[in-house]
């Protein structure tokens, strides 16, 4: 058994760069110690800790759709519903290792773990 420190993901909306091209899918690595340390000396943080999470997701998103790099400007303009996204995803494979969720059969009660997808993936 190998363990798995990169997951792809495909955003609800997708980011929008400045020529109007769409970025909807990507791939984001687990988190390090440093990831969620160094951070915390970035200027913006210590005058916003809201910004943690932008920070945050700059530095583990690796790639996102044809874009060259994901900085904390991409982040910045991310539609709320892929931001929010990107922090639950960000919440799981840290704290669970993969980006499943447990859920039950409405019709059996038989429960079992999916992989996540965002909303406008079938």
């Amino acid at each position: 058994m190998s363990l798995q420190t990169e997951f792809d993901f495909t955003l609800p909306h997708g980011y929008v760069d400045a020529e109007g091209n769409i970025h909807k899918k990507g791939v984001m690595r687990l988190a390090t110690a440093n990831d969620e340390i160094a951070p915390m000396k970035d200027p913006r943080v210590q005058s916003n800790p809201g910004y943690l999470a932008i920070i945050l997701l700059s530095r583990v998103i690796r790639r996102l759709g044809d874009l060259p790099q994901v900085n904390p400007r991409v982040i910045e303009e991310m539609f709320a519903a892929d931001f929010a996204f990107l922090e639950e995803m960000y919440r799981r494979i840290n704290a669970n290792g993969d980006n499943r969720i447990a859920v039950a059969c409405p019709e059996c009660s038989a429960n079992f773990q999916v992989e996540v997808q965002s909303s406008g993936e079938p």
